[in-house]
């Protein structure tokens, strides 16, 4: 590689590069932070450029991870082979209650350091003490929706104090990072949240003109109880309160009715399917080939490292192409492409981000690099079908966003990654000493 700053513009030659729509073989051109040209010829100017040697790499959009608690890698580990409810809290909860700022930096760049070293270029993150998440997101050179989550089940006090909370982060951070971070208004979900309190953040971000997220239809009991407390399952109750009149994200909706997948099909509700932690919660499968096929944007996430264990998007990908296939007996039920779209294009728009997701002209430079002079990727047959059901998160040798350089041969280049990974192992414990 001969460009070792973040020049204006800049070309990487003899690449190979999987867009999200097809394979171009030639070279990208990178201008301020955007995509200025890709294809098999090289401009004019090329020979005048900084350039990046392409050969023996393969370039694709950076991974997009929709759903996630990244101080949570903190609990990576700490609660296994259990059921959600119980898991929550008899060992989630009683822990997280003990989360200082401080915990929550050191736990938020751990997630940082393993994301962007297994290609992801933006994530969304829902948790407390988001002003320090905000912080690490600005100092790592990454991409990221941020939300104030938000647990409705106490005082009235503390639920003013925390609505207040989350609408100052938004006005605070919104934008920010030279906008890199972009904000959500966030209730934790219908089974945490009274009614009128949802109402309130539906309220609050329409004043703020931000998008909504929350977790709903994760587990079948929770359908059944939000039935119990309010007469109406889940995406029936959100409808009734407002929630789809903004844009809005739902985290997981495993168990949905082909009617409700039409009702978040209506409102252009997008969803983050979370396989590996729906897989390991044994909180189901869902109905990802029909949401897809309604016009449902369905993008990938992780959820936290508690409960996946780990952040690596090329497992999503894997996953969301496998178990759809294995559940309706139909191999082309989400075929690699779409997976890859999943993880990337669908996961820009599910957090309604512009002008990212693929790489072609016009679009964020934000990509990552393969190594795929390795005996998993021969023979060149199919990269579409290598990065899905071959590659992992160790492949990824190099990682762009906004045209700069954020890893280069592994190494994260604007973190201390020894000094956070001690940092992180220190916070715990000092979680088990509270």
């Amino acid at each position: 590689m001969t460009t070792t700053n973040n020049p204006k513009k800049w070309i990487i030659k003899n690449g190979v590069f999987a867009t999200g729509q097809a394979i171009v073989e030639g070279c990208m051109v990178i201008e301020d932070g955007m995509i200025a040209y890709i294809g098999s010829q090289e401009p004019e100017d090329a020979s005048q450029l900084p350039s990046v040697e392409g050969k023996g790499l393969l370039f694709m959009p950076g991974l997009v991870n929709s759903h996630g608690h990244t101080a949570m890698s903190l609990l990576r580990g700490y609660g296994d082979d259990m059921v959600l409810q119980e898991w929550l809290q008899t060992k989630m909860w009683p822990m997280e209650a003990k989360f200082t700022s401080d915990d929550v930096y050191w736990g938020s760049s751990l997630s940082i350091v393993e994301m962007l070293k297994s290609g992801t270029t933006t994530f969304l993150d829902m948790y407390d003490h988001m002003d320090r998440v905000a912080q690490v997101v600005d100092e790592s050179g990454m991409r990221a929706v941020l939300a104030r989550g938000v647990i409705g089940l106490c005082s009235e006090e503390e639920q003013e104090r925390k609505l207040a909370e989350s609408i100052a982060f938004a006005k605070n951070w919104h934008g920010g990072a030279n906008g890199r971070i972009t904000v959500m208004m966030s209730p934790h979900a219908p089974y945490t949240c009274p009614p009128a309190y949802i109402e309130r953040f539906v309220q609050a971000a329409h004043d703020l003109d931000l998008p909504l997220h929350t977790h709903m239809s994760e587990t079948a009991a929770e359908v059944q109880q939000n039935v119990n407390d309010y007469g109406l399952r889940p995406v029936a109750h959100l409808e009734k309160l407002g929630f789809f009149s903004r844009p809005s994200l739902v985290a997981h909706a495993v168990h949905l009715t082909d009617e409700e997948i039409e009702i978040l099909a209506a409102n252009k509700v997008a969803v983050s399917h979370n396989p590996g932690s729906n897989l390991k919660l044994a909180s189901g499968v869902a109905k990802v080939p029909q949401m897809l096929k309604a016009g449902v944007v369905v993008s990938l996430g992780t959820d936290s490292s508690a409960s996946n264990n780990n952040l690596d998007m090329f497992e999503e990908m894997r996953l969301a192409a496998l178990i759809h296939k294995g559940v309706s007996g139909d191999p082309t039920a989400v075929p690699a492409l779409e997976a890859l779209r999943m993880g990337t294009l669908y996961g820009a728009q599910s957090l309604y981000l512009d002008n990212l997701g693929t790489l072609e002209a016009g679009m964020k430079a934000d990509f990552i690099a393969l190594d795929v002079d390795q005996a998993h990727f021969l023979p060149r047959t199919d990269y579409i079908s290598h990065v899905v059901y071959s590659a992992a998160g160790q492949d990824v040798r190099h990682v762009w966003v906004e045209g700069r350089q954020v890893v280069k041969n592994r190494e994260c280049l604007l973190l201390d990654e020894e000094k956070i990974r001690f940092e992180a192992q220190a916070a715990f414990e000092g979680l088990l000493a509270r």
